[in-house]
């Protein structure tokens, strides 16, 4: 079982940028595909990026695709978002999620794929 803590939302003006940590507690990290997640107040939780378990396949929704990148540190069982050029639109909780898998050439974008979450941390973007 992994739990998951992420750290470094706050208030950024439009244009800003801010990185997300998620610290993973477990043996088993190395072995997780991760991915970040976002939802809007009165919105679905939406897939925001996506890291296979080595860190060798990323992938991104489309829109975030340029100002985000997701990384991974299986070392320090720490997975990073980059969040460049910010918009007040990108304003949401944001949340990692882990999925037990050392299958490189899936992706998965769907919450229900992940059964591992962590608490979310708000990310705030004023105009």
């Amino acid at each position: 079982q992994v739990q998951l803590v992420e750290s470094g939302g706050g208030l950024v003006q439009a244009g800003g940028s801010l990185r997300l940590s998620c610290a993973a507690s477990g043996r088993t990290f190395s072995s997780n595909a991760m991915g970040w997640f976002r939802q809007a107040p009165g919105k679905e939780r939406e897939f925001v990026a996506g890291i296979n378990w080595n860190g060798g396949s990323t992938y991104y929704a489309d829109s975030v695709k340029g100002r985000f990148t997701i990384s991974r540190d299986n070392a320090k069982n720490t997975v990073y978002l980059q969040m460049n050029s910010l918009k007040p639109d990108d304003t949401a909780v944001y949340y990692c999620a882990a999925r037990e898998t050392r299958h490189s050439g899936s992706f998965y974008y769907a919450t229900d794929e992940y059964p591992y979450w962590g608490q979310g941390t708000q990310v705030t973007v004023s105009s």
